[in-house]
């Protein structure tokens, strides 16, 4: 090593790097020293997450480099130090093979009815199938299914999820007293979505149901971040004001990317039990032709029939107790509608993807 490294090298032995009491030798942040006819070429790789005052460190450099004598130019090269890339969280609910969004504009429309008894007709269909109460604020499976045990733990780290009419079930309302209000913000409902989404023992699913909260909230969107749902249905009763505010919840999954497989009219008439004549109570036709003009599928009526409401009330869906009933048959309709939607949509993304990588 000639005089003049030897030089360069004691004028940089004493420098510290700014607020520490560490002297720059002492750390690899010097990576590159190059000495050629008295020019001085020195690459600086500054650490990644650990923030140094580069233009006191520069400073310093400049007055210790200065005093070296025969030493005419000096260049520094500065580099930072890449983070190394956080491993991806592990993918939640990897065993499931469709995960089915069923939401709504706006409360009061039948969505859980809908969701639980479509879950019903899948499992029908041989599919094994999960049903995810994700509606905090109003959970009403436990009420529907006519469950109310608290969900267990085998190994004291997941729940178990409860089973009724051949479904694998979970909601915050099994875990909470009846009666108890839910007062949660934003972040309090994503944690308790993580859990439910992470800490359940689904095990392996054809499909799971998720029943959204009303609107367009952050349930829905943290949704979206957790999971790639293979679709979503909307729910509306046929009047006016609940079709306004299902075409926001249209607009919403838009936004998120996640495909509107189709439209469900509920409550689209009144069937006397009595005399079988039909009552348009909240008139009728309307979610089809708001299918139509959002471009989506329009998958069919369910009625106001005392089965359907007595069901919901006694925990008894009207696809298991009366499932030769055409309200069952129905349900079952939609559901094999459904299977066929999910599986035309990922063959377009599959074939769109391929498409534009080609």
């Amino acid at each position: 090593m000639s005089l003049r490294e030897k030089d360069i090298q004691e004028a940089l032995s004493n420098i510290v790097l700014p607020g520490t009491q560490t002297k720059l030798l002492e750390t690899s942040i010097v990576q590159h020293l190059k000495l050629e006819g008295g020019k001085l070429s020195l690459t600086l790789k500054l650490p990644a997450g650990e923030p140094v005052n580069k233009e006191a460190l520069r400073q310093s450099l400049d007055a210790a480099l200065g005093k070296v004598a025969g030493l005419k130019r000096f260049q520094i090269n500065w580099e930072v130090e890449r983070p190394e890339k956080e491993a991806p969280p592990p993918p939640l609910l990897p065993e499931v093979g469709h995960i089915l969004l069923v939401g709504a504009g706006k409360g009061g429309v039948g969505k859980s009815t809908v969701a639980l008894n479509l879950a019903c007709a899948l499992a029908g269909e041989g599919k094994r199938v999960g049903l995810l109460d994700a509606d905090f604020y109003g959970p009403s499976l436990p009420l529907m299914s006519g469950v109310t045990d608290p969900p267990y733990s085998k190994d004291g780290q997941t729940m178990e999820p409860l089973e009724a009419h051949g479904l694998k079930m979970i909601s915050i309302g099994f875990l909470v007293e009846a009666d108890q209000a839910l007062i949660w913000r934003g972040p309090m409902l994503h944690a308790a979505l993580s859990q439910l989404l992470r800490d359940v023992n689904w095990g392996g699913l054809d499909w799971m149901v998720v029943d959204l909260p009303p609107g367009t909230g952050d349930v829905v969107l943290s949704i979206a971040q957790h999971i790639r749902p293979s679709g979503a249905i909307l729910v509306s009763t046929p009047q006016k004001v609940a079709l306004a505010d299902v075409l926001r919840a249209k607009q919403m999954f838009d936004k998120i990317q996640v495909p509107v497989l189709g439209m469900v009219e509920n409550m689209s008439r009144f069937i006397c039990p009595c005399c079988s004549a039909e009552t348009p109570v909240f008139d009728c036709g309307g979610a089809r032709v708001a299918a139509e003009q959002m471009g989506i599928p329009f998958l069919g009526e369910v009625p106001m029939d005392m089965k359907i409401r007595q069901g919901g009330d006694t925990g008894k869906p009207v696809v298991r107790e009366h499932p030769e009933s055409p309200e069952a048959k129905q349900f079952v309709a939609m559901a094999q509608q459904l299977v066929l939607a999910v599986k035309e949509t990922a063959w377009t993304q599959k074939n769109s993807t391929t498409q534009s990588e080609g």
